[in-house]
C-alpha cells in the first residue's frame, strides 16, 4: 500500500490566500525618513496664524494707500473705496512741505549706508578675527559680546544721549551713525560663520604661498564670507532702517530725521491746533519705506538663507 504526499507551492498558496474573500490584509505604518517629515496639524494651524498676522497688515497698507483722507474715513479698511487715488498720493507724499520727504528719504539712506554698512565691515573684521586668531583675553571677549547681545538697545539710549551731548554731537547726523557702527549680534553670528565657513587649511596654504593676512583675508577668506556677510547686512540694514528711538531723542532739527521721525511728525500734526489731517500721506508714506526693505529681502534671499544655516550642521 502507498502513500502519496501531496506538496503545496508558496505561489499557489499565496494565490489562494489572495483569493479568498474576507481574508484581512494588514496595514503597514508608513515610515516617515528625514526626507519627508511628518505632518503636524498644530504646526500647520500655528504657521498659518503667523502667516495671517504677517499679511494682514501689509494688505490693509497696500488698500489704505489708494484712498483720499475722506474714503479712508467713508470705507471699510480691508476693501478699496470709489476713488482710486493711490498715485495721486504718492506724488502728494513727495511734494508736501517743500518735498520734506525726499530729504527725509536721503537721510534714512545716508543712516544706512555709512552706519549699516559700517556695522557690517567692524563685524566682518572683528568676526574673522575672533574665529581665525588666538589671543589672551578672547573668553573674556566672547562673554562681553554675548553680554551685549543680550542688553536692548533702548537701555543704552539715555547714556549714549548724555555721552554725545559733552561731546557736542547731539542734532547731528554722527549722533545716529555711530552708534549704529556697533552690532553685537552681526559681530557675534559673523564669528559662528567664519568659524565654519573658512577652512584652516586653506588659510595655511595661502601663507605657505607667501600670501600676506591683508591679501588672506580679502582674496581667501571674504569670498566665503560672503552669506554671512549679506545677512548681518539685512539685519543691520533692517535695524537701522527702522530705527526710531535713537533718532528721537538724538535729533530736533527735522532736516535731519529719517523716514521712521518724518512720517511720525506728520501723523502728530494732526493733533496740534491748526495742523493738516495727512494720514492718507503718512499711509502711502509707510508703503513707499518698506518697499526697499521688501525688495532687499526678495533679491538677496538665497544668500541670508544660507547664511542663517552655516553652522548649523556639524560634518
Amino acid at each position: 500500500m502507498s502513500s502519496s504526499v501531496t506538496t503545496t507551492s508558496p505561489d499557489a498558496s499565496a494565490q489562494a490566500t489572495g483569493d479568498s474573500k474576507g481574508a484581512p490584509r494588514l496595514r503597514t505604518r508608513r515610515k516617515h525618513s528625514p526626507g519627508r517629515p511628518k505632518r503636524s496639524i498644530l504646526l500647520t494651524v500655528l504657521t498659518g496664524l503667523i502667516l495671517v498676522y504677517t499679511v494682514v497688515p501689509l494688505i490693509w497698507l497696500v488698500i489704505s494707500a489708494t484712498k483720499t483722507q475722506t474714503g479712508l474715513a467713508d470705507s471699510s479698511g480691508m476693501w478699496f473705496s470709489s476713488d482710486f487715488a493711490l498715485w495721486q498720493n504718492i506724488h502728494d507724499t513727495f511734494t508736501y512741505h517743500d518735498g520734506i520727504f525726499v530729504r527725509w528719504l536721503l537721510n534714512t539712506l545716508l543712516y544706512v549706508v555709512l552706519g549699516a554698512g559700517g556695522a557690517t565691515l567692524l563685524a566682518i573684521l572683528g568676526g574673522y578675527a575672533l574665529a581665525k586668531f588666538t589671543f589672551p583675553g578672547k573668553r573674556a571677549v566672547f562673554a562681553v559680546v554675548i553680554g551685549a547681545v543680550a542688553v536692548p538697545g533702548t537701555a543704552l539710549a539715555v547714556p549714549t544721549f548724555l555721552m554725545f551731548s559733552k561731546m557736542g554731537l547731539t542734532d547731528t547726523p554722527w549722533a545716529v551713525i555711530i552708534p549704529s557702527l556697533v552690532s553685537p549680534f552681526g559681530l557675534y553670528l559673523m564669528w559662528v560663520f567664519a568659524t565654519e565657513a573658512i577652512p584652516t587649511e586653506l588659510m595655511e596654504a595661502a601663507r605657505i604661498d607667501g600670501a600676506g593676512e591683508v591679501r588672506t583675508f580679502f582674496q581667501v577668506a571674504m569670498p566665503l564670507l560672503a552669506p554671512g556677510t549679506v545677512t548681518v547686512l539685512l539685519f543691520t540694514t533692517v535695524a537701522t532702517w527702522n530705527n526710531y528711538f535713537l533718532p528721537l531723542i538724538m535729533l530736533k532739527d527735522s532736516n535731519w530725521y529719517p523716514l521712521t521721525l518724518g512720517l511720525d511728525a506728520w501723523n502728530n500734526q494732526a493733533q496740534t491746533i491748526g495742523g493738516d489731517v495727512v494720514t492718507n500721506l503718512v499711509i502711502t508714506g509707510s508703503l513707499l519705506t518698506i518697499i526697499p526693505l521688501i525688495a532687499a529681502f526678495l533679491l538677496l534671499q538665497k544668500y541670508w538663507q544660507s547664511g542663517l544655516s552655516a553652522g548649523s550642521v556639524k560634518e
